[in-house]
């Protein structure tokens, strides 16, 4: 019987819920799961657990992907019907239709909804294996969307002014963003509290060829520019990259232009300081060069994982200021080898 109301909510909630809707409650990050106690207990709970609590990549100490909060599925009422990210199960022979389904603004707004229902345990970790990385790339999508949303309503136009000057292009940082450094072709902006550094880097590259896109090379060029513009606190100590844990590194498409990602940890040459970092590095083909923006945390003895989060969404807000103006997208460019 619970397994028949709670679809039928959801059902119902695809068909009424058209009108306005609540505001999302909960911190960033979180996650409710509505899940039977003695199926959270067992397998299906602990296949959940490992594929979106696990630990989240390129980051000095282990933090989660998600912060999960169990709820039985008799619990689900309307506090938490408005939590940000919403996993709901059904497991059973009375599920007529399996599959893993996706849902915005299902009981909220901006709210991330997945429905996860199969007849056996086994279809239900399957499901879960098999689709698990839409499934984090979703909320992860999610997550970024709500933060960009909130600082293109109230963002530092300075910052936006002097990044449309020097680079051209658009970009949406959180009010509070001071200039550390400015270079011809480099922007320090930082952002400080008695606990935490958040920063971002901006600077430029000629396109000359593919090999720019590669983990070496953007590493390589990382640790040049920042050794001549981020000094440490100490003489002779600069920022740079940590290399005994691997970069993570992607490519991908943004905006519609070629673009990589790389994720890793920063240190401090000749002195103790450290922390995260995410670069992406996006081809402005039309002007043959290649903009890199970086954001780093530091932020000693805390928590990073939602400060990471927070500038990586103002970097990828990044637009080449014709997009931008037209807000049309590209056609995707093809790299040769």
């Amino acid at each position: 019987m619970v397994i028949v109301s709670v679809s039928l909510l959801f059902s119902c909630s695809n068909k009424t819920n058209q009108g306005i809707k609540r505001s999302i409650t909960g911190n960033a990050g979180e996650m409710v799961i509505v899940m039977a106690n003695h199926l959270w207990d067992s397998t299906p709970g602990e296949v959940l657990k490992q594929s979106l609590g696990q630990p989240q990549l390129s980051l000095p100490q282990d933090e989660p992907i998600f912060n999960l909060i169990h709820i039985p599925h008799n619990a689900f009422e309307n506090l938490f019907k408005t939590t940000r990210n919403i996993v709901i199960t059904q497991l059973g022979s009375i599920v007529e239709t399996s599959g893993v389904f996706f849902k915005d603004n299902a009981w909220a707004n901006p709210q991330a909804t997945v429905e996860i229902r199969a007849k056996s345990i086994d279809e239900f970790n399957n499901l879960v294996h098999t689709n698990s990385g839409k499934i984090i790339s979703y909320f992860l999508k999610a997550e970024k969307e709500r933060l960009q949303a909130s600082y293109r309503k109230i963002h530092d136009k300075e910052v936006l002014n002097k990044l449309k000057e020097k680079f051209d292009i658009s970009m949406y940082c959180s009010p509070g963003f001071k200039l550390a450094v400015e270079k011809d072709d480099f922007l320090w902006y930082r952002y400080d509290t008695p606990d935490i550094t958040q920063g971002i880097f901006v600077y430029s590259l000629k396109y000359t060829s593919d090999s720019i896109f590669t983990p070496d090379y953007l590493i390589y060029k990382r640790n040049q520019v920042l050794r001549e513009n981020v000094a440490g606190p100490t003489d002779g100590s600069y920022m740079s990259t940590e290399m005994r844990l691997d970069p993570v590194f992607n490519i991908f498409e943004h905006n519609g232009n070629y673009a990589a990602e790389v994720r890793g940890l920063w240190n401090t040459e000749n002195d103790f300081m450290g922390g995260p970092f995410v670069m992406i590095a996006e081809l402005d083909v039309s002007n043959q060069r290649v903009i890199i923006a970086e954001g780093f945390v530091y932020a000693p003895g805390e928590n990073k994982r939602n400060f990471l989060r927070q500038v990586e969404a103002m970097i990828y807000s990044m637009k080449f200021t014709d997009q931008a103006k037209n807000d049309k997208i590209n056609s995707p460019i093809k790299m040769g080898n």
